[in-house]
């Protein structure tokens, strides 16, 4: 694992979504040849081991899919009325950490709000709940590196320019930072090809409108643990056991998820709630129920 040299205390600015503050923080990810078809800020794409060692921790619920746009040389197929990027007639995909709203006070904020936030972000200290562990995501770890590769826009620069303090210590992009999570190499790595599109009569529907079911996400889950590095095959007999264990995740990320979502305002609205009534209820709906403690700042 390569790390850059970040400020990273009370920022949290690449874990939630600003559009709500922010409307111009539009994000790379919502731009380019192959925009996403969920609205989803900063989706973190996982390879396909982690995605596997994400589902041997019982976190599946954890997880969410993401289709996109065909580019203009791109073949597709029509699903619930769109065109979505395919490689032949397979729907191309990858799969990310599921971002629910939380009441979060991100750097630059004068008070709590509901802003989508990653499903291990701690509301109360803004750090990462799995930083450092062996689940920890290639991507992040070496952020913002791919950004400064391609000359874009970091999220700890935006932080910078918008008076949140020197954040991006060192803009030298280390040697050994990994490809990029696109390519012609990423086949059966972070990009999937889901192999029967015939069943995904209403998946996409559902995900533009951020209601996929459990067994919508089990579905690429399986599909993406059954792929192979380097090709666009599919085990059946891998995939079907990663779906089904996939749908009977329970996790306690699955289950803040919902919470969460379930008590939320709007986006970007205050948090109608007291400081000491907040923290419980961070608690209770994630320290209580089983999230790892975060590690604290060095």
């Amino acid at each position: 694992m390569i790390t850059m040299e970040l400020r990273c205390e009370g920022c949290a600015g690449c874990c939630v979504d600003w559009r709500p503050l922010a409307p111009e923080a539009a994000g790379s990810d919502r731009t380019g040849d192959r925009p996403p078809l969920d609205d989803a800020y900063d989706l973190v794409p996982l390879t396909r081991d982690e995605i596997a060692g994400f589902l041997d921790d019982g976190l599946g619920d954890a997880l969410v899919p993401r289709l996109f746009e065909p580019a203009e040389a791109d073949s597709a197929v029509r699903i619930d009325g769109a065109e979505v990027a395919a490689a032949g007639d397979r729907p191309v995909f990858a799969v990310g950490l599921r971002k629910p709203p939380k009441p979060v006070a991100p750097i630059g904020t004068d008070e709590h709000r509901w802003l989508d936030a990653c499903v291990f972000l701690d509301p109360t200290t803004l750090q990462c709940r799995i930083h450092g562990d062996e689940r920890y995501p290639r991507t992040c770890s070496t952020y913002p590196a791919h950004n400064l590769e391609l000359d874009a826009d970091t999220e700890c620069e935006r932080v910078e320019a918008a008076g949140g303090g020197d954040r991006l210590l060192d803009d030298a992009v280390p040697d050994d930072t990994p490809p990029l999570p696109f390519g012609p190499h990423a086949v059966g790595a972070t990009v999937f090809a889901y192999p029967d599109p015939d069943d995904l009569d209403g998946v996409v529907d559902r995900l533009r409108a951020e209601r996929l079911t459990p067994d919508d996400r089990a579905r690429f889950i399986g599909a993406a643990v059954g792929s192979s590095p380097g090709s666009l095959s599919v085990d059946r007999d891998r995939m079907a056991a990663a779906r089904t264990r996939a749908r009977a995740a329970d996790s306690w990320a699955g289950r803040a998820i919902r919470e969460w979502t379930e008590r939320a305002a709007g986006d970007g609205d205050p948090v109608a709630l007291d400081p000491d009534a907040r923290d419980r209820l961070v608690r209770e709906l994630e320290d209580d129920a089983g999230a790892p403690e975060t590690p604290g700042w060095e």
